[in-house]
């Protein structure tokens, strides 16, 4: 096994107490933070914790057992229910919790293995619990950096121009989103009205959004942020960078077509976005870097990135159930592809003077591919509303109601995966008006 320095350790450290099988998406080499309460008690309890295997850990009980004594001066951290605070404490302070929950769970340590009252309290199954957003978000921002993906829409809606517009390859672009209607996983999304005009029409007309789609995407939570006025350099940009989860960006094609021009999405990207429940860290990550994308023409300055592995391998799937059919996968992708990487993402967007904060959240935008069937989108798997295709034997173009979503991410290392969970999500009827 590869080892690196502040990640995780080799050889017994790296094996737990805490059994799990070789599948998991949460092992010892992963250890993500979320936040829960368990399902006996209020939401009000609502902490933070880590997950590994089939188990959660309470950072609170292990924090006022004195086992996190970096966090001393701060604490107390983790007796809330986000996890901002522990965002904005800086990377050292995560390195030094995760190397500490990495001795404490190892299967050589006695601290936490041998103490049955203070393991019964801290060690606690994942199927006892409910799982919610891991972080107050103050701020969402989705950025549009597939160049597969953002090809693919320019081909099909400007078929007599470039695919690209003049701006896209010089700068992440992005939009501001609805930070009030991030959910987690298993929320359900309920179908939006709002205003459409098919091409032909002569006037828009107020009716149930008729096709109603997903983006694949991935999103990363700022850890410390920046000073208002000031900017954050590309060469400390991932200091910045608490970690990484699954995003589905719910979008309404129809409404969105119609309001887009000339500022962007609005109503048909606001009624929903959901997200995995699980942050995994930049750390969890550093051994499945991956060689940027090449960018041409180079970036300006403030974008140009010395370092040359700032993509991530982390394999991408989606899959898809209606309410008579199991779900089975449709789409597949890889973050690996995204041509602008997220320090360049969080760079822009702070280059203007803005301030970002712990536990704003930047999407990647729609995840697509360069090989065959690699779309982040029914958009682009059924090229507009083209080409239908089957899920148990129904014929889908957008989603139904009763239709379930389910994004799966994973890195795949030496005997062991780092995962993040599903982000799900189910469509409820439009209400009647």
């Amino acid at each position: 096994m590869k080892c690196f320095t502040g990640t995780f350790f080799c050889a017994d450290a790296s094996m737990s107490w805490i059994a799990y099988p070789e599948d998991s998406q949460f092992p010892i080499q992963n250890l993500p933070y979320g936040v829960f309460h368990l399902k006996s008690e209020a939401v009000s309890t609502a902490r933070p914790g880590v997950a590994i295997g089939d188990f959660v850990v309470d950072l609170r009980v292990l924090e006022e057992a004195g086992l996190f004594p970096h966090l001393k001066e701060h604490s107390p951290v983790f007796n809330k229910g986000s996890l901002n605070k522990f965002m904005g404490l800086g990377k050292a302070a995560w390195q030094a919790t995760r190397e500490t929950l990495t001795v404490l769970l190892g299967k050589d340590t006695p601290t936490l293995r041998d103490n049955e009252e203070l393991k019964s309290k801290a060690v606690i199954k994942v199927a006892d619990v409910s799982l919610l957003l891991p972080a107050k978000v103050g701020d969402y921002t989705d950025f549009y950096s597939s160049k597969e993906h953002a090809i693919n829409l320019g081909k099909m809606f400007r078929p007599n121009e470039e695919a690209l517009k003049p701006n896209w390859v010089w700068l992440p672009v992005g939009y501001h989103g609805r930070a009030s209607s991030v959910v987690p996983s298993g929320t359900g999304i309920r179908r939006p009205w709002g205003q459409t005009k098919p091409p032909t029409a002569a006037e828009p007309t107020y009716k149930k959004c008729g096709r109603l789609d997903i983006e694949l995407e991935m999103a990363f939570f700022v850890g410390t942020g920046n000073e208002l006025g000031s900017t954050i350099s590309i060469d400390n940009a991932e200091d910045h960078i608490f970690g990484v989860v699954l995003l589905n960006d719910w979008s309404a094609r129809d409404i969105q077509a119609w309001e887009y021009v000339p500022l962007g999405p609005f109503g048909g990207k606001n009624f929903g976005t959901t997200i995995s429940p699980w942050i995994v860290t930049l750390a969890a990550l550093e051994p499945f870097r991956a060689q940027s994308p090449k960018q041409e023409p180079a970036p300006l300055s403030y974008l140009a990135d010395k370092a040359t592995n700032t993509a991530y391998d982390i394999h991408l799937e989606v899959w898809m159930g209606t309410a008579k059919a199991e779900p089975e996968r449709i789409l597949h992708s890889n973050l690996k592809y995204m041509y602008w990487s997220m320090k360049q993402q969080l760079v822009h967007h702070a280059v203007t003077g803005c301030n970002l904060r712990p536990g704003d959240l930047l999407g990647s935008g729609t995840i697509s591919g360069p090989e065959e069937g690699q779309f982040g989108s029914l958009i682009e798997k059924t090229w507009n509303g083209k080409n239908k295709f089957q899920i148990g034997g129904e014929e889908r173009v957008f989603l139904e109601d009763g239709d379930s979503i389910i994004l799966k991410g994973w890195c795949q290392g030496e005997g062991y995966r780092v995962g993040f969970g599903d982000c799900a999500g189910t469509i409820l009827p439009a209400l009647e008006q």
